[in-house]
């Protein structure tokens, strides 16, 4: 590893003991056939299963081109692959999932999209093997998405990805604790462009992303990058206020001219509730942006790393470089 790579391949584990073994098997072959210097960072996202020693193992397997960072507790699928993007060194970073849904083969059909002139290669998966209402919450949040933001992804779900330097390092540069990175590197790419990719069935294990979870990520998608939520609730509360004071002058009318109805307590009742709900989403939907705020000024580290395991330079190569510097500053 004295050589800069010029790929890095970011992958997130959690939990994924049932399937490494078929990872390793396939991703290292597909980096080799590429024949360009590179590097695989893995980054343990506090698995609780013996994910950290298989990683452990492939490490003492492969010291030459594989890094592993190990956290010391579980922050996120986005916060794992910071911390790959701050340790890779490659000119290029490709992220990409430990559940081999998405095939390491398709890591070199990114990079030659790249060698096009695109800086920020995103993917579409082609037959997508997920469970029919995995589909349907991901097509429907696309359309959210695109209705409230500037960021065109055609499928904001698949981690199959390719970034340039510049990209990474601008991400690097960003202190959010929370933010949704596909995103944010479309916000940054100067030209972006998108390739389908294959799509197969998670070969061990179960999703990580419960539905919970998922509502919680487009929540940081559409928090993190607009701010028409609050714009379109505020025009709602317009709308609505004019709506109760004409219908409050409607009911003053019918007052004087047919007289006190008793039924109509219950249609004001409707309207009193109707009221008090969207007022409460309205808290709700403020509150978001409150606890973003809050995360953010608190300055917490956004992860602790336990260890990184990873080759040192030989001594005789540390000592040129110290020797070089001066004479080069010169």
């Amino acid at each position: 590893m004295t050589a800069r790579p010029q790929v890095s391949v970011v992958i997130p584990v959690y939990n994924e003991e049932a399937g490494l073994a078929a990872l390793f098997a396939r991703l290292y072959p597909a980096l080799d056939a590429l024949a360009v210097p590179y590097e695989v960072i893995f980054v343990n996202d506090g698995s609780v299963d013996r994910s950290a020693a298989l990683l452990g193992e492939q490490f003492e397997r492969r010291p030459d081109v594989t890094r592993v960072i190990l956290f010391n507790g579980n922050y996120g699928q986005h916060l794992a692959i910071m911390a790959g993007f701050a340790h890779s060194r490659g000119e290029r970073v490709v992220t990409l999932d430990a559940d081999l849904q998405n095939p390491p083969e398709e890591i070199g059909r990114l990079l030659a999209k790249m060698d096009e002139g695109y800086d920020y290669v995103g993917s579409i998966r082609r037959q997508r093997q997920d469970v029919a209402w995995r589909r349907f919450a991901s097509r429907a949040m696309n359309r959210v998405r695109e209705r409230i933001t500037r960021i065109r992804m055609t499928d904001q779900g698949c981690m199959l990805r390719a970034y340039s330097r510049s990209i990474v390092d601008t991400i690097n540069s960003c202190r959010e604790t929370n933010t949704y990175i596909p995103a944010l590197a479309y916000s940054f790419a100067r030209n972006p462009t998108e390739i389908e990719v294959a799509h197969e069935e998670r070969a061990a294990g179960e999703t990580k992303y419960s539905l919970y979870k998922l509502i919680r990520l487009n929540f940081d998608l559409v928090t993190g990058f607009s701010v028409v939520p609050l714009q379109m609730f505020s025009l709602a509360g317009i709308a609505i206020s004019l709506l109760s004071l004409g219908f409050v002058v409607f009911l003053a009318i019918r007052r004087l001219v047919v007289g006190p109805e008793a039924e109509g307590l219950f249609t004001l009742f409707g309207i009193a509730f109707f009221l008090i709900g969207a007022a409460l989403f309205g808290i709700g939907l403020l509150g978001e942006y409150v606890g973003r705020i809050y995360q953010e000024v608190r300055g917490r580290p956004r992860y602790l790393i336990q260890a990184v395991l990873e080759r040192q330079p030989p001594a005789s190569v540390t000592t040129l470089a110290r020797d070089e510097a001066p004479r080069n500053a010169a």
